[in-house]
């Protein structure tokens, strides 16, 4: 029981038109908020959701002592579409071939205006395809958000990354409950363990396992065991209809594929007036910290504090990882005080 105010709702969109074609149809955006929305409407704080996250298994970092502070800002998580919570590819008939990172936000955006009446945002935080989220606010809505902090993500997906993510797409592809079109005739089961040791070998820096920290820090007897509990346990547990549809999201993730920037990326890096943020971890394999050294040329107002760490991508989300929670902690919350 938390001890400030909680809220969880779904806002009902209606047929959401997807904008490379479909429609989701009937659309439902789930949401929990944090704190209390003040009188000014000017302590908002957007935390979108990472790759099959949902607003339950993020809310860890939201406290009066945690990276978020709710007895400060009002916070609002959105359910990314086809994690499970909000609309997705395992529930919805017809649903769209690709829903993009644009389409989630124009949603969030819509979700903040017409249930909370809220245009301006202080700040959107988030992590990994959450940080996409952060990116895509700041170059849709320029003039409307404040901050973005940007942690183990990228503007645009680089090529290197689109490889991880084409590897687990053709994985789940190859199931022979595979039918097409993102979607399954049954669980595939054998896919979804393939796709959980593919996920291990990315989301964890060489050193975590040449240190064996899976065994001295996680408790795991072997590293075996550690792919069987960690990794496929969690992915057998998803629908492989939502893992595909999100990664492809994440796969087509650009702040300047649309018609307002044409595809410009630096022109759409250098339209945010938000102050950003760019915590890329030193041994995350798939957000590179070149990535957003080279976005940072192009921003007005940007920052890039690297995440010092063997966790790989892991160091972004630091539940249990005292130093890199430290540093994410410290570095937000200077962020968000200026």
């Amino acid at each position: 029981m938390s001890s400030w105010p909680v809220q969880e709702g779904v806002f009902e969109l209606g047929d959401w038109p997807a904008e490379r074609g479909g429609v989701i149809r009937s659309a439902r955006l789930a949401w929990q908020t944090h704190g209390t929305l003040n009188e000014a409407r000017d302590n908002v704080i957007v935390y979108p959701c990472s790759y099959t996250a949902t607003h339950a298994g993020q809310s860890w970092l939201i406290g009066p002592d945690g990276v978020l502070d709710p007895e400060r800002w009002f916070i609002v998580i959105p359910d990314m579409f086809s994690n499970g919570v909000s609309s997705g590819a395992a529930d919805t008939p017809e649903y769209p071939g690709v829903v993009t990172v644009r389409d989630n936000v124009l949603a969030q955006e819509r979700l903040l205006r017409e249930v909370f009446g809220v245009t301006h945002l202080a700040a959107v935080y988030g992590f990994s395809m959450g940080a996409m989220q952060a990116y895509h606010w700041a170059a849709l809505f320029p003039d409307r958000v404040e901050r973005a902090i940007v942690v183990c993500g990228s503007a645009r997906t680089a090529p290197h990354n689109r490889v991880f993510l084409s590897g687990l797409l053709r994985t789940l592809e190859a199931a022979p409950e595979y039918v097409g079109g993102g979607q399954f005739s049954a669980v595939p089961h054998a896919s979804l363990r393939a796709f959980g040791h593919i996920y291990a070998g990315w989301g964890l820096s060489q050193d975590f396992y040449r240190q064996e920290l899976f065994r001295t820090v996680l408790g795991a007897p072997d590293l075996d065991t550690y792919l069987q509990t960690d990794w496929e346990a969690s992915f057998a547990a998803r629908d492989a209809a939502n893992l595909y549809a999100q990664a492809l999201t994440w796969f087509h993730g650009d702040i300047s594929a649309n018609d307002r920037y044409g595809g410009d990326l630096a022109a759409a890096l250098g339209a945010i007036e938000a102050r950003v943020l760019l915590m890329p971890g030193e041994t995350d394999l798939y957000f590179r910290v070149a990535d957003n050294a080279a976005e940072l040329t192009q921003l007005r107002r940007g920052e890039l504090r690297p995440i010092p760490s063997v966790w790989g991508h892991r160091a972004g989300s630091p539940a249990g990882l005292p130093e890199e929670l430290a540093f994410l902690k410290a570095a937000v919350r200077g962020w968000l005080a200026e």
